[in-house]
């Protein structure tokens, strides 16, 4: 019979798919501790435990690997992303809760935990990635077992992740200078799947990092495409560059928000049209008005109706560009995109910072950049070297 966790009847539909709710990381390495520590103090042993996440959905989670020593209990519960593509799905989760001659508990990272090693993360260098509410989680489990147990002595705790160091390489860790395993993470216990706050989190997480770090000056790219081209055709060190996905807005209200000076966006037209238009999330599912941004802007500029008509009917802009380049209008169409662009990210950002954007397509290579792009190239440049 298939183990019941109490998330079965939670999902979400998302493209017409009945998508399934997972947990995180810090709710299996608090669940493993509570039950080491329960069975240490109580020498019971204990098979599945029931656990209360922050989001208030109560778990049942099947507690493996149970190792009993004299003064020590190791365990582990299995990590279940649900439906979410996250790299820890199906780690374990290792807690093992050791008694100590002091009266505090002691929480740590072992091994396929990583170690901060930068500035600008939740946890200070040298730390392990165990994130503040998986800390608390643990600590709490710990600290109430000790109290139902009147356990005056202390604890210590480490939570270990078998293949952590393998799987971290598959994350966002070495890019933040988090090395030798995967972070403990999670603020409400539960993962979402697909879910937009926990990809915009991992975009300010990073971009703290390199605020902290000295960065005064982004070099940004919404995703592969800009990477790409960054590394083939631009003097700029790819590894200087974050990605934002589709959250230019997002992204831009957070630098606004850690007192960042500049943001050079590096993009496909493809996505970055959209912000001709002022469109701040530029996924298909929230506008897809490429074509009728180039029209416009292309009728702008000067070429006919005929051919603007002729734009609106295209599937890619690779399609459209090819229309406007036989009217010789693309230098003049990319004049008036550009301009557009640079308009909505100031006024997104206030007018707080300088903002730039190159742009470019896979056909056509380079097409244009705004007023700033330039100047925000030279100041990165200086601040990398």
């Amino acid at each position: 019979m298939t183990h019941k966790t109490g998330l079965e009847d939670y999902y979400i539909i998302r493209n017409n798919r009945k998508m399934r709710f997972g947990y995180t990381t810090g709710t299996c390495a608090a669940a493993a501790s509570e039950a080491a520590a329960r069975m240490l103090l109580s020498g019971e042993e204990i098979r599945d435990i029931s656990f209360m996440t922050p989001k208030g959905i109560l778990l049942n989670l099947e507690i493996l690997h149970i190792e009993k020593g004299e003064d020590f209990v190791s365990c582990a519960v299995r990590k279940d992303a649900g439906d979410d593509p996250d790299m820890t799905d199906g780690l374990e989760i290792f807690s093992r809760v050791k008694k100590t001659g002091e009266s505090k508990i002691v929480l740590d990272g072992g091994p396929g935990v990583g170690r901060v090693t930068k500035k600008g993360l939740e946890q200070p260098v040298g730390s392990a990635a165990i994130n503040k509410v998986p800390r608390s989680m643990i600590l709490k489990a710990a600290e109430d077992i000790c109290s139902e147990y009147d356990h005056e002595g202390g604890l210590e705790i480490i939570i270990s992740v078998p293949n952590g160091e393998e799987a971290a390489k598959k994350t966002f860790n070495p890019r933040l200078g988090i090395q030798g395993g995967i972070s403990i993470l999670g603020t409400s216990g539960i993962v979402e799947p697909m879910s937009e706050s926990a990809l915009i989190k991992t975009i300010e997480v990073e971009m703290r990092q390199r605020v902290e770090n000295g960065s005064r000056f982004l070099l940004v790219t919404p995703g592969n495409y800009g990477s790409a081209y960054l590394k083939e055709h631009m003097d700029l060190p790819l590894e200087g560059a974050m990605k934002c996905s589709n959250y230019v807005g997002e992204t831009i209200d957070m630098a606004v928000s850690m007192g960042v000076e500049g943001i050079l966006f590096v993009s496909h037209i493809g996505k970055f049209v959209k912000v001709a238009a002022g469109i701040m999330n530029t996924h298909s599912r929230c506008a897809d008005a490429r074509a009728e941004v180039l029209a416009a802007n292309a009728m702008r500029a000067g070429i006919s109706a005929e051919t603007a008509l002729d734009i609106l009917n295209t599937v890619t802009t690779d399609e459209a560009l090819v229309l406007i380049q036989r009217e010789g209008k693309l230098k003049e169409t990319m004049k008036e995109v550009t301009d557009r662009i640079s308009y909505y990210l100031h006024h997104r950002a206030y007018d707080r910072m300088k903002m730039g954007a190159v742009i470019f397509s896979n056909e056509f290579g380079y097409l244009g950049e705004t007023e700033k792009a330039g100047e925000l190239i030279r100041l990165i440049k200086e601040e990398q070297r």
